[in-house]
């Protein structure tokens, strides 16, 4: 590992928001690599991402946290709030993420999780691409200080990257000094199992949209790989009979179509050819079954 400059700085950052305000759009953006899906559906980050950049002044480890539900009960949603707000409490920095449409009552709730005298809490808000009048910005940023003492307040375009690099020097300014946590060529603590489970799961999402219950899980359950190919076997699981067919579709083109776009995602990430088969299966109630969702990879 080369030279660490002085005064090198590395820390953890949490972002934070309700779910769909573009938390893992921004950190995909911020990252240049695709480590947490995205999707327009509440529920789609479940675990927590490490996305890690590093510049020659420091070093940033992103922490994707789920969005935080308050209408549903289930125990993938208390373990998805709980890691939000663990994360919160172990991090050096916290970029909470609010849309420019202005305060939702949701917003409010996953502000009530951090700490009213934190110095650490910057505020992104996003999508200011969408606002009819740019005017609307300076007063929502003056209500926004009025409830927060955020250390700064950046509005931003996750998806077309505008201002992403002003936010990050904000970040900088609140990392501690430290030796760098990864290698600079690293950048997510996932494996290549995760992540290519966590694209079916997206492309599911994103084929099957209103169609699709939120209970779906994938599994891997085969992965042979040599330096030019991967063959892999996958499992979408849903917890009833009736949601079976919805992903299958029609003479299976749903699931094929899953696959295909799915495919040539995983072999991008690999760099190589892949086979990949993913076949439904049926469980009933996993995402309220603890023992179950610890088997998914679930906390």
């Amino acid at each position: 590992m080369p030279q660490v400059p002085e005064n090198f700085r590395c820390g953890y950052i949490a972002v934070v928001g309700r779910p769909n305000v573009g938390k893992s759009t921004l950190i995909n953006t911020i990252i240049g690599e695709k480590v947490s899906i995205t999707s327009k559906k509440p529920q789609t980050t479940r675990n927590r991402v490490l996305g890690v950049v590093t510049n020659e002044r420091a070093q940033f480890v992103f922490v994707d946290t789920p969005g935080f539900q308050t209408k549903y009960g289930n125990a993938l949603i208390r373990g998805m709030n709980r890691s939000v707000r663990s994360t919160l409490g172990e991090t050096d920095a916290v970029v909470l993420v609010i849309e420019s449409g202005g305060w939702k009552p949701a917003d409010e709730k996953v502000l009530e999780l951090i700490n009213p005298e934190a110095k650490n809490v910057i505020l992104a808000i996003n999508k200011v691409d969408l606002m009819k009048e740019r005017d609307a910005l300076l007063p929502l940023m003056a209500q926004s200080m009025q409830k927060f003492p955020f250390a700064a307040i950046v509005p931003v375009c996750a998806e077309k990257g505008k201002q992403v690099s002003e936010l990050m020097a904000e970040i900088e300014k609140l990392l501690p000094e430290n030796p760098p946590f990864f290698d600079p060529d690293i950048y997510t603590d996932k494996s290549p199992r995760f992540l290519a489970a966590e694209i079916i799961r997206e492309k599911a999402f994103r084929l099957l949209g209103d169609e699709l219950p939120y209970g779906i899980a994938v599994t891997i359950d085969k992965w042979v790989e040599d330096d030019k190919r991967a063959e892999i076997i996958a499992t979408l699981i849903v917890e009833r009979e009736a949601h079976k067919g919805i992903v299958i579709g029609a003479q299976g083109e749903k699931l094929r179509e899953i696959s295909r776009l799915a495919r040539a995602d995983i072999a991008e990430m690999l760099g190589k050819n892949v086979y990949l088969e993913v076949w439904v299966r049926v469980r009933k109630g996993w995402n309220d079954d603890a023992r179950a969702l610890k088997s998914l990879g679930y906390e």
